[in-house]
């Protein structure tokens, strides 16, 4: 029979366990961070935390949470009585989503984060983009249940690079949020050309019948709030095709949800009379779309 004293220690065990491996882990965070320090994810400057922006980068940062069209989410140069209002292009070709915001205006500081995730395989910014995500999602939030969709890779570009980035932040953005996801309700079927340098009809040809539903998404999507996520919104020309397919699905509605937003910078300052005439669909300046 064990004394009680024997009882005492094995009671004590898995406390003292639990305190050795807390203190093993931060003694290797210790010594990681001396021999590789946390650096800020825009300028590779030395900062106190992981992805944390360096104070430069962070003010840098245009956070589109300002007045917006209901459709597509451009920024609006100001605030107008009477509720909701969409721009002229989504009065004139209403886009096939219900709203699209993003969490920043595309720049220097979120291009770097979108491509050294795209690019360089710093998966990690996956978590750093979901982070900020994280609200206008909450935006986005209605009665129906939502999903959020990650736009899907073809399968020779996803072999190539290794991983699709807009899953990995919608994997994050489930961890942060809760709200579930679904990888494979949309299938990229047709290999497309990089859009970078296209003009808007020719974006719209070249990803035209590049996606379809997976077998059995119909039973899944049905009620749902669909939201695709990807990491920048250029010319909108593959949410929109995207967007499409899961219209056939059944889901009750179907948003879009990105890291960064290309915006001209003349909508950010010109007057409500100005942005009407400009389609939000003009901007090249990202590597594809």
């Amino acid at each position: 029979m064990a004394s009680a004293y024997d009882e005492a220690d094995v009671e004590a065990a898995p406390a003292h366990a639990g305190r050795l491996g807390r203190g093993v882990r931060s003694a290797v965070r210790a010594l990681l961070d001396y021999a590789l320090p946390p650096r800020c994810p825009g300028c590779g400057v030395v900062v106190g935390e992981d992805r944390q922006f360096c104070l430069a980068c962070w003010t840098s940062l245009d956070f589109l949470d300002g007045p917006a069209c209901a459709r597509c989410s451009i920024p609006l140069p100001t605030a107008l009585p009477g509720g909701p209002i969409e721009c002229g292009a989504c009065i004139a070709a209403p886009p096939p989503f219900d709203g699209a915001p993003s969490a920043v205006a595309y720049g220097p500081v979120a291009r770097t984060v979108a491509l050294r995730l795209k690019y360089g395989r710093r998966t990690g910014h996956a978590r750093l983009m979901a982070g900020l995500m994280a609200r206008p999602l909450g935006a986005l939030t209605g009665a129906e249940p939502m999903l959020l969709v990650p736009v899907p890779l073809h399968r020779w570009r996803l072999w190539s690079r290794g991983f699709n980035q807009a899953a990995l932040v919608a994997d994050a953005l489930t961890r942060h949020t809760g709200t579930p996801h679904d990888h494979h309700l949309l299938l990229r079927t047709k290999a497309t050309v990089p859009l970078r340098g296209q003009g808007r009809r020719a974006r719209e040809r070249i990803v035209a019948g590049a996606f379809a539903l997976a077998p059995g998404a119909r039973e899944r999507a049905k009620g749902r709030h669909i939201v695709l996520i990807d990491d920048v919104h250029a010319s909108g020309a593959t949410l929109r095709a995207a967007a499409r397919a899961l219209r056939r699905s059944g889901a009750a509605r179907v948003s879009a949800l990105c890291w960064a937003r290309v915006v001209p910078d003349a909508l950010m300052t010109g007057n409500i009379f100005d942005f009407a005439r400009v389609d939000s669909d003009i901007n090249d300046q990202i590597m594809s779309g």
